[in-house]
C-alpha cells in the first residue's frame, strides 16, 4: 500500500502532535528542554523492514514494544540502537553509560522514553480520530533486529505493513536518533488511513 502525499502529511502531522505531547512530558520529567523533531513517516511491507531499519540501527537493538486493540490494532516499538541507547542515557541523567551490554540505567532510561513516547503517540491516535485504543505494559527487548522483527510477525501473519516514524530528539546539544515503528493489519491500516483523511476533513 502507497500513501498518497496528502495522506502523508495528515498522518506526520498526527504523529507530530503525539511527539509534541511526549517531548512536553520529557522535558517535565528530566527537568531539560526536551525537543522531538518533525518525524519523518513512511509505510512498508513487513517483507521489506528488516533491509529498511538495518541501514538505520545496527548490532544489537533495544526496543520498548506496546500491542495495542480496537478498531486500530497492531505492535509498535521503539527501536533504539547500543550507541543512540546509550546517548541517551547520558543526555538525561549526566551519567556516562557503562562500557556494558546496555546497562541496568539505560534499560530503566530508555524504558522510560519508549513508555512516554508510544502512549502520548497511540493515545493521539484514539483521542483525536475518535477510535478507542486499548494498549498494554510496554515491554523492553534487546537483541538482534532480526529477532525482534519475528517476535513481531510470529504467529500473527495477519500483520503486513509496518509505519516507520523516524525522529531525532534533541536535548542538551545532543540528538538521539530514535525509530518508531507501529505494525497493522491491512484492515488496520485502512481504517487508520480513513480516520486520518476524516480527521484532516474536519479540519484537524
Amino acid at each position: 500500500m502507497e500513501l498518497t502525499v496528502l495522506q502523508r502529511d495528515a498522518l506526520t502531522e498526527l504523529i507530530n502532535i503525539g511527539f509534541g505531547r511526549a517531548a512536553a512530558s520529557l522535558s517535565r520529567i528530566t527537568g531539560y528542554r526536551v525537543l522531538l523533531d518533525v518525524p519523518n513517516v513512511a509505510v512498508y511491507p513487513m517483507d521489506q523492514l528488516q533491509g529498511v531499519l538495518a541501514t538505520m540501527v545496527h548490532g544489537e537493538v533495544a526496543t520498548v514494544h506496546q500491542v495495542f486493540t480496537g478498531p486500530v490494532a497492531g505492535d509498535a516499538f521503539l527501536a533504539l540502537d547500543a550507541r543512540a541507547a546509550a546517548l541517551l542515557k547520558e543526555l538525561l541523567t549526566n551519567e556516562p553509560a557503562l562500557p556494558l551490554r546496555l546497562d541496568a540505567s539505560t534499560q530503566e532510561v530508555v524504558t522510560e522514553v519508549g513508555n512516554v513516547l508510544l502512549n502520548a503517540c497511540l493515545g493521539t491516535f484514539g483521542n483525536l480520530l475518535k477510535v478507542h485504543v486499548s494498549f498494554s505494559v510496554p515491554k523492553l527487548s534487546i537483541d538482534s533486529l532480526g529477532f525482534v522483527l519475528d517476535s513481531v510477525t510470529v504467529g500473527q501473519q495477519e500483520l503486513r505493513y509496518a509505519l516507520v516514524v523516524h525522529a531525532g530528539l534533541r536535548l542538551r546539544e545532543g540528538t538521539v536518533r530514535s525509530y518508531l515503528i507501529i505494525v497493522l493489519s491491512v484492515s488496520s491500516l485502512d481504517v487508520l488511513v480513513q480516520a486520518v483523511e476524516h480527521w484532516q476533513e474536519r479540519g484537524c
